[in-house]
């Protein structure tokens, strides 16, 4: 039986201009899950809520069978955040920086930070201010995979890499999951999830859309291109249609209109649709 390492019911935050409205999903040990979604959808709100960075309204959030709200002490040692807002003293050194932080935590890896410092080329002699944005979420990433976290929490890790960069990092994320971590990461870089993901959730407008293994959701939906005549003779059956440089695309369900041809839609794709059809139908 599979243990599920997080578990969220019922979590909601209210805004002046934004609701996050019983956001439920669950991860289990060893699995990849990407959320999803449009700049503004609820998934940063989500990930704070849950960490009770921001407090919300409502909820139940559990991390390994334990209540965050009277467990928040030992789930943090045992869990890694890294957002893209993270700050650190912009004067300090790195390696003023990780001493600090390494003074936190009793599963401290030495031998593992060394060896994302090499992987990441990052100098500890720098400052966070000598460091690109894409630097500076390399290191936090460092300091995040060297306490022996159990799940790492991952807000837009990927967004400020180069695509070599972000590469590698699947493929530290890929080990980390066969060796039982947990990892949940909101990105809108949707093709670093084709590669790695075993779960996709998608958060629109403050609301799940769906939580599904990755196989399961690219089963459920087939990528068609049309002509003109054809988007309109299929509209009724078709899944978010747009405009493309030549015609149209849309989504069908995977058994429909199999005189259409098409492909299996990526994770991209699927998205892009979703949402069309939505704002379509709103």
């Amino acid at each position: 039986m599979s243990e599920a390492i997080l578990e969220i019911r019922g979590l909601c935050k209210e805004y002046p201009a934004f609701r996050l409205k019983d956001v439920g999903f669950s991860l289990e040990r060893g699995r990849i899950m990407g959320f999803i979604g449009r700049n503004g959808a609820g998934k940063t709100t989500t990930l704070k809520s849950m960490l009770n960075i921001v407090h919300p309204s409502a909820g139940e959030v559990r991390f390994f069978g334990l209540d965050f709200a009277q467990s928040e002490l030992e789930i943090k040692r045992r869990i890694g955040f890294v957002s893209g807002g993270a700050n650190y003293y912009p004067n300090k050194k790195l390696s003023v920086i990780t001493a600090v932080t390494r003074s936190f935590y009793e599963h401290w890896d030495e031998a593992a930070y060394r060896r994302y410092l090499a992987l990441f080329a990052i100098d500890e002699s720098k400052t966070p201010r000598q460091l690109s944005a894409g630097m500076q979420v390399k290191y936090a990433l460092a300091l995040a995979l060297s306490h022996g976290a159990e799940l790492l929490i991952l807000d837009e890790p990927t967004s400020g890499l180069d695509p070599v960069s972000r590469d590698e990092l699947v493929d530290v994320f890929l080990t980390l999951a066969d060796e039982g971590v947990s990892i949940l990461f909101s990105t809108h870089i949707t093709e670093d999830l084709d590669k790695c993901a075993d779960d996709v959730t998608y958060i629109r407008s403050g609301e799940i859309v769906f939580s599904l293994p990755l196989a399961e959701l690219r089963e459920k939906y087939r990528a068609v291109e049309l002509t003109a005549e054809q988007a309109e003779r299929y509209r009724d059956g078709l899944i978010g249609c747009k405009r493309a440089k030549q015609g149209f695309t849309a989504l069908v369900e995977r058994g429909a209109f199999t005189e259409l041809g098409g492909h299996e839609a990526g994770l991209e794709e699927i998205m892009v649709h979703l949402d069309k059809e939505a704002r379509d139908d709103g």
